[in-house]
Order: C-alpha cells, then structure tokens, then sequence
C-alpha cells in the first residue's frame, strides 16, 4: 500500500470517526444545556415559594460550557473540542463491543466542575474546583461516567448503555446531590494562623484567598 492510500485510509477511518464522535457529543451537550436551563426555571419557582434568597440560575457561556449556580454552588459543564481513545490497558478495549469495532473507543468528553459561587462573584481568580465527573461518549451514544459517589458505578455499562435525556437528567440530578452534600471544611487554625502584612493587604486588593471545598480555604501564599 502505497504512502497516500495509507493516508487516506487512515483519514476515512479514524479521522472521519472522530468527527462524527465530536458531533455526537457536541450534540449531547445541546441537549444537557437545554436540561440545566429547564431545571434552573423549575428550582428557582420552587425555591421563590420558600425563600426568595437562594438562587438557581442558568448561564450558557457559548457551544462548550454551561453554568448552573444554586445558593453557594456553581456546576460547570464543559466540552473538550478534542476526541480521545484510552490506553490498551483499560477495560473499554477488553470489551467484544470495542473489539468488533476498534473505533467505538474513541469518545467526546464533557467534564463537569463544582466550583463555589463566590469564586465567581467576587473574582477569586486563585480559588480551584473539584472535578465531579466526566461523562465520555462515543459515535453511537454509548457512553460511561467516571466520577464521585454515585456517579462513579450508576452509569459504567459502555457496551449497552446509551445516553439520552432520561440518563443526563439523572447524571445531573446527582451532580447537584453530591455537591449540595459536599461542605466547605475550615482549615486547622495552626496552618492560617501565620500571615505577613504584604500578604494580607494583598487579599485585601484581590481577594487572593485560596478557596475550594476540598482545600477548605487557604492563603494564595503558602505552599500548594
């Protein structure tokens, strides 16, 4: 076979398999966002009747990402523009689904951060989020999900399951539970209790107080 048909080959195989997976996927995210904003307009109502304070809304930030903020929480949901495979060692090419087909491992993957509001609402350029999960799609819809608590064995049946509006609903219903579950921790007062002038006025100019649920919340300065 001679270097072009090589090319070529490679081209109507992998290359066009890849973009019909990131139309999938591209797809799917539609979808997911116009499910967030649904349920952003029915919490909010509900939430109205028992205390006017705690927000639920929806923000679409363009084709790729997705915020739901509730109270002091922030669910991002981001598409990667990029499709992957996985190492020959993971499970997803032991399977006689991926066997068959050695282009039903390449998936889009749309990651899903909880952040907390305050990050955002006050600029806190420094404070990080917690990955919550990450949801892989392939050509024909089959996907799986890789995350904390229940998200991390409800949805890993790659070979039969497929994603559709009833499984978005139910990754993003437990998206909200674990983070709405999920507190922010104060630090150990002996790792806060040192802290020089410079550093302090510096806060104070830019709020540079690092903050995450998992990191309870720490000064930008010290070590990471």
């Amino acid at each position: 076979m001679s270097e072009n048909k090589k090319i070529l080959e490679l081209l109507k195989t992998k290359s066009s398999t890849k973009q019909e997976v990131f139309r999938v996927t591209k797809s799917v995210f539609s979808e997911l966002s116009d499910i967030l904003k649904k349920k952003a307009e029915i919490l909010s109502e509900e939430m109205k009747k028992e205390d006017k304070f705690v927000e639920v809304d929806f923000n679409s930030k363009g084709d790729f990402e997705s915020h739901l903020k509730f109270s002091g929480d922030r669910l991002i949901f981001h598409m990667h523009s990029n499709v992957f495979d996985f190492a020959n060692s993971h499970e997803i090419h032991k399977t006689s689904y991926v066997k068959e087909d050695k282009m039903r491992s390449f998936c889009g993957v749309i990651h899903i951060y909880n952040f907390l509001n305050d990050s955002f609402k006050y600029n806190r350029i420094n404070d990080v989020g917690n990955l919550v999960a990450r949801i892989f799609i392939n050509k024909n819809k089959h996907f799986f999900v890789e995350g904390e608590k229940q998200l991390g064995f409800l949805f890993n049946d790659f070979v039969n399951q497929k994603i559709n509006i009833q499984t978005m609903e139910q990754i993003i219903d437990a998206s909200i539970l674990f983070s709405l579950k999920f507190d922010l921790i104060t630090p150990n007062f002996q790792d806060i209790n040192l802290v020089d002038v410079h550093h302090l006025l510096d806060m104070n100019n830019s709020h540079k107080l690092r903050t995450s649920k998992s990191l309870g919340f720490k000064f930008s300065f010290e070590n990471k």
